[in-house]
């Protein structure tokens, strides 16, 4: 997790800075409805890279967003899931899924 020290003065711009990508904000969609696995995030993101989907996902979790669960079976199982932190961003979605929806209604 970064410090107080490494995040932006602005509530708005430190929410951008964890969670403002286009990429991290759809891996987050998914991860509200259940774990997923890397290969199945990879498919239902349509155009993103293994290399982002990697760093996205390594990225959020050094910040406390994402969970990595490693099973040990043959072969090995990793799951990514929202922490409690993650969890949290819930209403936030929520609220761009409403003004999303609202906006192609006024269109």
């Amino acid at each position: 997790m970064k410090t107080k020290d490494e995040l932006p003065d602005c509530p708005v711009a430190t929410t951008v800075s964890l969670i403002g990508s286009k990429w991290k904000l759809l891996i987050i969609r998914n991860l509200l409805t259940r774990p997923w696995r890397f290969n199945e995030l990879k498919k239902d993101l349509d155009g993103i890279s293994q290399k982002v989907l990697t760093d996205s996902l390594r990225s959020m979790e050094e910040d406390g967003i994402v969970t990595r669960t490693v099973y040990a079976e043959v072969p090995p199982r990793v799951e990514y899931a929202l922490s409690e932190l993650g969890e949290s961003l819930r209403p936030v979605l929520d609220a761009m899924r409403e003004w999303g929806n609202a906006y192609k209604g006024a269109v």
